[in-house]
């Protein structure tokens, strides 16, 4: 008797279309939250990452599978530096149009190439080469004419959480290559980013939700959460190529939802600087992806 194959996904790729459309609207859920109900950028984190946390630990406990693990200190190293690109990135988004942040924190794949060569000695490719150049033109583009002078400090920490954001994505690579399944890597990241959070929180004070200001912490939580999970599916299921420089449609849709909900108003300076910046990234990919 012959058993067929399973039915392919036929959403493919397009998975990270879902992924790209839930960031942007994690970012938007973030930004309006801070804004409409003076929630600070310690809580926001605090509320996206408890959600998250629940979100992945119970079904895992759930099924039974096993928590403990042998490179706790790597997780640590790792959940620790990506905490602190959080909570940069949503430092951020609470003081700068909701597309010049998330494009910031989207230098990150450019990091990742530079800090590779660095510490991996990696050798970088002549076209990735061309993406880092395009890459830090777009930034430059980006934060010296466009942002005014009182959001300069919130520009330079949103590019830092790049930075971050970079160093975390070559530890997670070490931890994938030591074996390390992604749920106990996204896990112990909720785990600490909770954790850290929710201290500077309690020391900053904390801002009660309300019945008005829960839906946008559970929209928070969820578009998040979700996010994470279609992106995880779009590289299980769709070529990776595809799949990475699809991600970059997070800027487009932080743009549109930054205009028509939130009334950002942006510049067509910004404008340049985040499509530099999108085409350095996707071409970084197709570098990788040769």
């Amino acid at each position: 008797m012959s058993h067929s194959s399973p039915p392919a996904d036929r959403l493919g790729s397009g998975w990270m279309v879902v992924s790209a459309a839930l960031f942007a609207l994690m970012g938007a859920f973030a930004k309006a939250a801070g804004s409409r109900f003076g929630f600070s950028f310690n809580e926001l984190v605090f509320w996206r990452m408890l959600f998250g946390l629940v979100a992945i630990g119970l079904p895992e406990w759930w099924r039974h599978k096993p928590f403990r693990t042998p490179y706790l200190k790597s997780h640590l190293n790792r959940s620790i530096t990506g905490s602190v690109a959080l909570l940069l990135s949503f430092f951020a988004l609470t003081r700068l149009p909701l597309a010049t942040a998330i494009t910031l924190n989207y230098t990150s794949s450019l990091f990742l190439a530079l800090l590779s060569f660095i510490f991996l000695k990696e050798r970088i490719a002549p076209l990735m080469l061309a993406a880092l150049l395009m890459g830090f033109g777009g930034i430059i583009i980006l934060l010296q004419p466009t942002i005014a002078s009182d959001q300069q400090l919130a520009g330079l920490i949103g590019l830092i959480s790049g930075v971050c954001s970079g160093w975390a994505y070559l530890q997670v690579r070490e931890l994938s290559q030591l074996g390390e399944p992604s749920w106990r890597v996204v896990f112990y990241f909720c785990c600490v980013a909770t954790a850290m959070s929710g201290t500077l929180a309690c020391i900053n004070g904390w801002q009660p939700p309300t019945a008005q200001s829960l839906p946008y912490l559970l929209g928070l939580g969820a578009a998040g959460t979700l996010g994470q999970l279609a992106m995880t599916r779009a590289y299980q299921v769709g070529r990776k190529l595809t799949v990475a420089s699809l991600a970059y449609l997070t800027v487009v849709f932080s743009t549109l939802l930054g205009i028509f909900w939130l009334g950002d108003s942006t510049s067509w300076h910004e404008i340049i600087g985040m499509l530099v910046i999108v085409c350095a990234g996707i071409l970084g990919s197709f570098a990788k992806g040769k």
